[in-house]
């Protein structure tokens, strides 16, 4: 269970629980939000087949002493989610998302993702980047950001890289790490330190065209579709469990270069709907997969 809040007389709440699937679930939860002086705003609900689990996300309007619902809402829910063996979250509705990136050499992920934040198109606040190159580093000054520089040129490097991560994490309360095309396979030990919190993206050649060029390799054998993946970050290379997907349609008349925009173009767009959908509390893991409610 958590609760999050950046005040405490928030009107508009987000509740999201998964539990083993079973009658009653939605009348109780229903039955809080009313005992806490809510009403549902919105709601959508999913039963998984394949594991059993319920999944449920609510968004809540507190129509009376909405600076203490919260409180008031986790103790009308506590029977319910001991009942149900619960997992559960509260978190106020349009709360930015505290957000680390990692990068390269690759800007435009970066360059999205600062600018919808700027333009209030994502609820994210940047505190930090840090890559292992300077190339950020004039689009990070550009929005605001600070940016921090560390080579990583061998093992002790990258060891020391990853643990600038974790201290960040720690220091400036992360919620959300996201691999903006940083080009660096993190340690079993980093993934599994934000199992659930870290966010990938890469081009849906993968595995068919690994290396340093695989739009030219797409090029050379005549590729009708390109598209890009989003997905957590777990100690399975790039087998993490997916969170969105997108592609375009190409044909022969497309040069390496418009093939590298294109995708280029697809993967900000994926990663930008990815690291929405979870600051925004859309997203549940089951197993290895996720529930997404858009």
């Amino acid at each position: 269970m958590s609760t999050n809040a950046s005040s405490t007389s928030n009107a508009q709440w987000v509740l999201t629980l998964s539990c083993i699937d079973g009658p009653g679930i939605v009348h109780a939860v229903s039955g809080a939000v009313v005992a806490a002086g809510g009403n549902i705003a919105e709601s959508q609900q999913f039963a998984s087949s394949d594991t059993g689990r319920f999944f449920m996300r609510l968004q809540v309007e507190a129509v009376a002493q909405p600076e203490t619902f919260d409180a008031r809402f986790a103790d009308a829910l506590a029977p319910v989610t001991e009942r149900y063996h619960m997992t559960w979250r509260l978190d106020a509705v349009g709360r930015p998302v505290r957000t680390l990136l990692l990068a390269s050499t690759a800007t435009h992920c970066v360059n999205d993702l600062l600018y919808r934040r700027r333009s209030g198109q994502l609820p994210i606040e940047v505190p930090l980047i840090l890559s292992n190159h300077e190339t950020v580093r004039d689009i990070a000054e550009f929005y605001g950001v600070p940016f921090e520089h560390r080579a990583i040129a061998g093992p002790e490097d990258k060891a020391a890289f990853e643990a600038r991560v974790l201290e960040a994490v720690e220091e400036l309360d992360i919620e959300l790490v996201v691999l903006a095309r940083y080009m660096q396979i993190l340690s079993p030990g980093l993934c599994e330190a934000l199992a659930g919190k870290a966010i990938n993206i890469h081009h849906s050649f993968l595995p068919g065209f690994k290396g340093a060029n695989p739009y030219k390799q797409a090029h050379a054998r005549g590729v009708k579709l390109i598209g890009a993946t989003a997905h957590f970050v777990t100690t399975d290379l790039d087998e993490g469990p997916i969170i969105e997907q997108d592609v375009t349609r190409v044909d022969h008349s497309y040069s390496p270069a418009e093939l590298v925009q294109l995708g280029q173009d697809e993967e900000a767009r994926t990663l930008r709907r990815a690291v929405a959908w979870f600051a925004e509390n859309r997203i549940l893991a089951d197993g290895d997969r996720t529930i997404i409610f858009r």
